[in-house]
C-alpha cells in the first residue's frame, strides 16, 4: 500500500462495507436536486442575511458535497474483498494486543477504516491512529509504544493477528 505521493493509500474494505458506502454515495448524489430545490425555495423567501432556512440548506449542501468527495475517493482507492494475509500486522487484520503495564489486559480489534465499524461488533482502529501506526508492520510478540491523546506513552505487545473474516 505504498503511494507515489499523488495517491491516497488504499483502504481495505469488506464487500459489505463497500456496498453500504456505495449505496450511501448513490443516495447523496441522487439527493442533490432536492437540496438545490430547497436552497432555491429558501432564496425566494427574501432577505438572505436573516434567512435561517436558506443558510441551513446551504450548510446541508456543503456537508453532503464534502461527504460525496470523501466517499468517491475512499471507494476509488479501496481494496475490496478478503482481508490481506501477511506475516506482519496490516490493515484488514484482527489484532490482539496486551498493554505492557498489565499483561492480563488484552484488547482485540480490527485494524481498518472506521467506515467498516457498522458492519462488525469489533472495535475498529484506523491504521493512521496512534495505536495503528505503532503496530503496523509488527509481528506477534513484538512490543511497541505510542503516545495517547492524553500525552501518555503507552507500551503494547502484539499477541496475535489474523485476516478479518467478517
Amino acid at each position: 500500500m505504498s503511494t507515489n505521493g499523488n495517491e491516497a493509500p488504499a483502504t481495505w474494505l469488506s464487500r459489505d462495507a463497500y456496498d453500504r458506502l456505495q449505496a450511501e454515495l448513490d443516495e447523496l448524489i441522487a439527493n442533490r436536486p432536492v437540496i438545490a430545490a430547497e436552497i432555491n425555495a429558501r432564496r425566494e423567501e427574501g432577505d438572505l442575511r436573516e434567512n435561517g432556512g436558506y443558510h441551513a440548506a446551504r450548510e446541508e449542501q456543503g456537508k453532503a458535497e464534502g461527504r460525496i468527495l470523501y466517499l468517491k475517493e475512499l471507494l476509488r482507492t479501496a481494496q475490496v474483498g478478503e482481508a490481506p494475509t501477511a506475516d506482519t500486522v496490516a490493515p484488514g487484520m484482527v489484532v490482539t494486543i496486551y498493554f505492557d503495564e498489565d499483561a492480563d489486559d488484552t484488547e482485540t480489534f480490527l485494524l481498518g477504516s472506521r467506515e467498516i465499524a457498522s458492519t462488525t461488533d469489533l472495535t475498529v482502529y484506523s491504521p493512521e491512529s496512534a495505536l495503528g501506526k505503532a503496530i503496523l508492520g509488527g509481528k506477534a510478540g513484538q512490543s511497541c509504544s505510542y503516545t495517547a491523546p492524553s500525552g501518555a506513552d503507552i507500551k503494547v505487545t502484539v499477541v496475535k493477528f489474523e485476516p478479518y473474516s467478517g
